[in-house]
């Protein structure tokens, strides 16, 4: 059977084994989003702010839009996350019998 593909055959499998192949890369959101969830809202909205900028540009091949564009998703999810924590601690704000603030109660954030 010339030209037929046999997944066992010495030459495929010696291309397989080959020291040029590279390892599977990883998943793309897992690569370039697992720091994400480290960052202060600070740095993601600067990350965030630049990619935009990128993208409205309209100079970045398709390819690297949709990568960049995923990552954009990210850390707008990050920051969205930070902002509920921040609005939760500020209604936590325990106020005295005449209104005045005595302290912050502890915050469940989930």
């Amino acid at each position: 059977m010339k030209g037929t593909f046999h997944p066992m055959s010495d030459k495929n499998r010696s291309e397989t084994n080959s020291p040029e192949k590279k390892p599977p890369e990883k998943n793309v959101s897992e690569k370039t989003h697992a720091d994400v969830d480290q960052m202060t809202f600070e740095r993601a909205i600067e990350e965030l702010e630049t990619i935009v900028k990128r993208l409205e540009d309209g100079k970045v091949p398709l390819e690297e839009s949709v990568a960049i564009y995923e990552r954009g998703e990210a850390l707008k999810r990050r920051c969205e996350h930070l902002l509920r924590q921040a609005e939760a601690r500020v209604e936590k704000i325990a106020l005295d019998a005449s209104g005045k603030p005595k302290g912050t109660e502890p915050l469940d954030v989930k």
